[in-house]
C-alpha cells in the first residue's frame, strides 16, 4: 500500500512540473524506414499502394523524407473529410518486382493535456458533427445510446462524461491478445464480450462519448520501439482525444491501461497511477498517422471505404491485395533507428 502511494505521489509530482514547464515533457527521436516489395502478381496491368504518411503538428516533427522505388509515379494526398495523408504510388504494366523505400525522421514529444478549465462553455455541435456522427462499425443509438447514458447519469460536463466513459472502459473491459492486428473495432460485440485491442477498446470509447453529446475520435499511429532500434511492423497503435470545450483535444488511452493490467498483472488498484496518466497524457513512443473511419483514400481506392487508416493498402487490377485490414501479406517491413 505504501509502495502505490509512493508510485502516486511521484505521478502527481511529474504532472504539476509538466504543467509548469512543459520542458520536462519527455521526447524519442529517430529514422523510420518503410520497405516495400509488394506481393503482386507479375503480370497485373496497374498496381496501386498507399502508406500512412505522418506530418509535423504540435507533439511531433516529421523531416528529411525520402522516397525511392521502381513505380510509375506518386505523390502524397490528402484525404478529404478527415485530412488523412497518404503516401501514394502507382506501378503500371507486368513488372517481376515492384519497390518502394520510403524514410523519415521524427521527433516526438509526450503529450500532457491535464490542465483542464473550471467552467466549459457552450460549443456548436454542428461544428463539430463530423465528431458527433455515427460510423458503420460504431452506432451511437441503441444499446450504445442507452449505456452511455447510464454510464454519464448526473455528469453535466464533457469532461465529466468523458472521464466516467473513460473509467467504465479501464474498470469493465479487457486486452485480448487473441484479437489479429489492432482489433476491427465493432462496437455493438464488443459491448457483448467487452475485449480487444487497441482499435477495439477506443471504438468504444468514441461510440459511447458521441452518444453522451461529446464529440471525440480515434487517432491511428504506430509505435516507437522501446530499444534504440527494432521492428515496428505490426507495432501499429491507435488512442483517442474527446473535445473539452474552452480548451481544445483531451488525448487519453485507456487500452494502454488494459494492456500494462494484463501483461503486469496488476490489479485495478495497482493501475491507479497509469489510469490518471492517460486520462489527459499519451507518452513519447508513439507516431501519429491521422483519424477517422470509413475512409476513401486519395486517389480513391476501387475496394469499399477502410475500416480505418493505420496499415499500408494496395490493389492489383482495382482488386485488394490485403487480405484483410493488415495487410501484412503484401510485402512491407517497418523498421525504426534512434538518433
Amino acid at each position: 500500500m505504501r509502495r502505490l502511494k509512493a508510485v502516486s505521489l511521484i505521478v502527481s509530482l511529474i504532472s504539476i512540473l509538466l504543467f509548469v514547464n512543459p520542458s520536462f515533457a519527455k521526447e524519442r527521436h529517430g529514422e523510420v524506414t518503410v520497405q516495400v516489395n509488394l506481393n503482386a502478381p507479375a503480370d497485373a496491368k496497374n498496381v496501386r499502394l498507399w502508406i500512412p504518411y505522418p506530418v509535423s503538428d504540435e507533439h511531433q516533427n516529421i523531416e528529411d523524407i525520402r522516397v525511392n522505388g521502381n513505380f510509375s509515379q506518386g505523390g502524397v494526398y490528402r484525404e478529404g473529410e478527415n485530412g488523412s495523408m497518404a503516401l501514394y504510388a502507382e506501378w503500371e504494366g507486368a513488372m517481376r518486382e515492384r519497390t518502394l523505400t520510403y524514410t523519415f525522421k521524427v521527433k516526438r514529444k509526450e503529450v500532457i493535456k491535464k490542465d483542464f478549465p473550471k467552467k466549459e462553455p457552450p460549443f456548436s455541435k454542428e461544428e463539430f458533427s463530423q465528431y458527433l456522427k455515427a460510423t458503420s462499425l460504431g452506432p451511437t443509438t441503441g444499446k450504445v445510446k442507452e449505456l452511455a447514458e447510464k454510464i454519464t447519469k448526473d455528469k453535466k460536463t464533457n469532461l465529466a462524461k468523458a472521464r466516467a466513459i473513460y473509467d467504465w472502459i479501464v474498470d469493465n473491459m479487457h486486452r485480448d491478445p487473441n484479437v489479429k492486428g489492432c482489433g476491427f473495432g465493432v462496437v455493438e460485440t464488443l459491448l457483448e464480450t467487452k475485449g480487444g485491442k487497441c482499435a477495439d477498446i477506443h471504438s468504444v470509447f468514441v461510440a459511447l462519448s458521441r452518444a453522451a453529446g461529446i464529440p471525440a475520435r480515434e487517432v491511428f499511429g504506430i509505435r516507437i520501439p522501446k530499444g534504440k532500434e527494432g521492428d515496428m511492423t505490426k507495432a501499429q497503435h491507435c488512442w483517442a482525444e474527446f473535445y473539452l470545450p474552452g480548451y481544445g483535444w483531451v488525448v487519453v488511452d485507456p487500452s494502454d491501461v488494459r494492456k500494462a493490467i494484463l501483461e503486469q498483472k496488476l490489479t485495478i488498484e495497482q493501475a491507479k497511477p497509469l489510469r490518471e496518466y492517460y486520462f489527459g497524457a499519451v507518452d513519447e513512443s508513439r507516431i501519429a498517422f491521422g483519424t477517422g473511419r470509413d475512409i476513401i483514400l486519395n486517389p480513391q481506392q476501387n475496394g469499399r471505404p477502410l475500416n480505418y487508416f493505420m496499415y499500408p493498402y494496395a490493389e492489383a487490377d482495382g482488386k485488394p491485395l490485403n487480405e484483410d485490414l493488415f495487410g501484412f501479406n503484401i510485402g512491407y517491413r517497418i523498421s525504426f533507428k534512434e538518433q
